[in-house]
């Protein structure tokens, strides 16, 4: 492992813990300057290609699906470790799929019930662009459908 601060080849392995979400977390020191410094590992497991509405295919992006989670989170009493979590869990379902390819509608239908359950008012802003809500009417009934669910 090459030292962040000076460069150098080699360090040492002082501690190791495993992370709740399946990561490895490293304690290192480098033999060279003596800093110490972390390292994390996660397993790289394969995420199938998501097809597009317009039919073109996309690699699946964690970094992309948790921004859109924390845009609609935006403001709401919703922690990062929450968000992070329902990303992960959208991930690790993808990958359970073992499928090449899946639509991108997947993927959003994952986010929708995760959100509702997660936060309603975030759920509610996720909808209006996942569902395309463009008018007044749209939005009344998707509230209605998610005060119905609250109420079972």
């Amino acid at each position: 492992m090459e030292c962040p601060y000076c460069g150098a080849d080699g360090s040492k392995v002082i501690h190791t813990t495993r992370d709740v979400g399946g990561s490895i977390r490293r304690r290192r020191e480098c033999k060279s300057c003596g800093v110490r410094f972390n390292t994390f590992e996660r397993a790289e497991l394969t995420t199938p290609m998501l097809i597009k509405h317009d039919g073109n295919r996309e690699e699946f992006n964690r970094e992309k699906l948790i921004h859109a989670i924390r845009m609609a989170c935006a403001k709401r009493p919703v922690s990062a470790s929450a968000i992070t979590c329902l990303a992960e869990g959208i991930e690790h379902a993808l990958q359970q799929l073992g499928c090449d390819e899946v639509p991108s509608q997947t993927v959003g239908d994952m986010v929708v019930r995760g959100l509702r359950e997660l936060d309603q008012v975030a759920y509610v802003r996720y909808a209006l662009i996942y569902l395309q809500l463009n008018n007044l009417d749209g939005v009344l009934n998707e509230i209605d459908r998610l005060m119905a669910f609250a109420e079972n």
